[in-house]
């Protein structure tokens, strides 16, 4: 049985007549009746009954219009969710980011995506390894990742989305913390540092560690530490000072005192599969793209 009919036996019902339903459906009223006959032919029973002028459902004929109202409205649903999936307007996406990320514009852009399109499902996933991230996306696991690193793999695409300037976050009593303005980098030199342990963020730790040979200075390490609660906890507790990217400040730990770090900034790259056509991760990108305000082209 196909839908059409089905909206024939709803219509007629609601009606109360078969000229009404014709009306309603452009169609002429000896056209209706025939499908309608053709129909109670084919089912072996009665839908519908003269009462007065008009007519009723028959007992089998409000079990049709029952089912049929709910097979109809299912119908049009999923019809409504094709164009939607379509259109990006509606699915599922799942979304890795650096944990470091989401105090800055990342939370604000997944929620404008919320409120934009509320019938996106998202799912997030942090991590800490720009490799895991990158390797998430390749296997399908992922749509999106946000890393902090490129990827050189040629299967993936890669645009620099967001460039966000570098703070050095110390004890709050320390001189340093005391002056206005950025601090420069031969700073890294006069304080203990904070930094994460390789094998948790190599990238973080080895950016720290060119930032100071950059400044021609050997670093100290004063502590380590595996999350950025823990990191700003150690600098409250005056074991050092790290290097963040400057949206941390967001977090606002007693004890700690943020000031720039003269002419250093870190990226957040976005990075998705080449032959991934998936509309609704294109106007991801999209939104993403309209809140960066940051150049970059695309590779891979």
């Amino acid at each position: 049985m196909d839908l059409r009919l089905l909206g024939y036996v709803v219509a007629i019902a609601e009606e109360g007549s078969i000229s009404g339903a014709a009306r309603r459906l452009h169609l002429t009223q000896p056209t209706l009746s025939r499908q309608l006959r053709e129909l109670e032919r084919r089912l072996g029973t009665a839908l519908f009954e003269r009462q007065g002028r008009g007519i009723t459902p028959t007992a089998a004929g409000r079990a049709l219009v029952a089912r049929a109202t709910t097979v109809l409205a299912e119908a049009s649903a999923a019809l409504e969710d094709v164009r939607l999936a379509g259109e990006g307007l509606a699915g599922r996406l799942t979304v890795t980011f650096a944990g470091s990320g989401i105090n800055g514009p990342l939370g604000g852009a997944l929620g404008r995506l919320r409120r934009e399109l509320p019938r996106v499902e998202l799912r997030l996933e942090e991590s800490f390894s720009d490799a895991e991230m990158s390797g998430g996306v390749l296997d399908g696991r992922c749509d999106l990742a946000v890393q902090r690193l490129p990827s050189r793999d040629a299967r993936l695409a890669t645009r620099a989305w967001w460039h966000e300037p570098l703070s050095l976050f110390m004890p709050a009593a320390h001189p340093l913390a005391q002056a206005r303005g950025p601090v420069p980098l031969t700073a890294l030199g006069q304080i203990p540092l904070v930094v994460w342990p390789r094998e948790v963020s190599p990238q973080s730790h080895d950016e720290i560690i060119a930032l100071c040979d950059q400044a021609g200075v050997i670093p100290r390490i004063g502590a380590h530490g595996r999350s950025v609660q823990t990191v700003l906890a150690l600098v409250a507790a005056g074991f050092g000072a790290a290097v963040m990217p400057d949206s941390h400040r967001a977090l606002r730990r007693v004890g700690v005192k943020a000031r720039p770090l003269a002419g250093t900034s870190t990226t957040l790259y976005l990075v998705w599969r080449t032959d991934d056509r998936n509309p609704l991760l294109e106007r991801l990108r999209a939104v993403l793209a309209s809140l960066a305000g940051a150049g970059g082209g695309e590779t891979g």
